[in-house]
């Protein structure tokens, strides 16, 4: 079992994956303009997860929440990098939930490349106490 920084306390990782979002972030002006579908995946480790104990949701991060600021940071503005948007993303959830750690991961399962390829992505990982 993974442990927490405490060696009593495990490690918790709350994760999503395969959020999907309609979003208009792009380098070229027709992907901002016409909008794509993104799958966003979420890794969070709660800087305390007093829940392992109480089995109470105000003592983790609720999940739901941070599917609520995903999909809210993704579509409020456009970006033209992933990089940027999964940086926003990742500096808003650490701001949010009080996390120690958020890696954002977006990927583009249509990209507007001219080769076949199943998709492109980008992954950020954030700490609270830097980069």
């Amino acid at each position: 079992m993974k442990r927490g920084r405490d060696d009593d306390q495990p490690a918790v990782e709350i994760e999503l994956r395969g959020l999907s979002v309609y979003t208009h972030h792009g380098v070229d002006d027709a992907e901002q303009r016409v909008g794509q579908r993104l799958l966003i995946d979420v890794l969070l480790e709660p800087a305390d997860c007093g829940a392992l104990r109480s089995d109470r949701i105000e003592e983790t991060i609720d999940y739901s929440a941070v599917a609520d600021l995903v999909a809210a940071t993704a579509g409020e503005r456009s970006f033209r990098t992933l990089e940027r948007l999964c940086t926003v993303i990742a500096e808003g959830l650490l701001e949010r939930f009080g996390a120690r750690r958020a890696r954002v991961r977006a990927a583009k399962p249509e990209p507007p490349i001219a080769h076949a390829i199943d998709r492109v992505a980008v992954e950020v990982t954030r700490t609270a106490n830097g980069p």
